[in-house]
């Protein structure tokens, strides 16, 4: 059954709710974790997002890849595969809010990218807006078609990034 594409207002909690999140990903990972990143748009204050905080879990190497998914996979997260034909495995868990993670081999250009993403909406309030509009409006496009959702902010992101990238 599809899942409704929903954007709601900020939420001051969302960056407790990362803390707590990664707290718990580093003490189920351990020694194998370089970084825990808050990713997505509910990384950016003040931008309206999913509810949903996404988390980029980087890690010492293909051999930590392997035990990190099975870790997550006895934790209660769902595998959704490799997702970006980097190395990159997406999980996700319901909750309020929910949560999906993303472990991510050393020297991730998915990784790279989201940052970079990430910490221009953060300073640029005039994209961060844009970015906001366009997604409320591709909500009500997209409803209950994700994927689709995701690939419409495609070419946005990634003029983004491109731009972000040179400065």
């Amino acid at each position: 059954m599809p899942t409704l594409v929903e954007v709601v207002a900020y939420d001051n909690a969302w960056p407790g709710a990362f803390a707590a999140l990664s707290k718990h990903l580093a003490s189920l990972l351990g020694s194998t974790v370089i970084a825990i990143d808050h990713v997505g748009s509910t990384a950016v204050p003040g931008l309206a997002a999913k509810p949903i905080i996404d988390i980029d879990v980087t890690l010492r190497g293909p051999e930590a890849l392997a035990a990190g998914r099975a870790a997550l996979v006895a934790d209660g997260f769902v595998s959704r595969g490799n997702r970006y034909d980097d190395g990159v495995w997406a999980f996700a868990k319901e909750g309020s809010p929910g949560q999906r993670v993303y472990l991510c081999p050393p020297s991730s250009d998915t990784h790279r990218r989201r940052l970079i993403f990430r910490d221009h909406l953060c300073q640029s309030r005039e994209t961060a807006e844009a970015y906001a509009a366009m997604k409320r409006r591709l909500a009500i496009e997209f409803a209950f078609d994700g994927d689709g959702y995701t690939a419409a902010k495609t070419q946005f992101i990634d003029e983004v990034v491109q731009r972000a990238g040179r400065g």
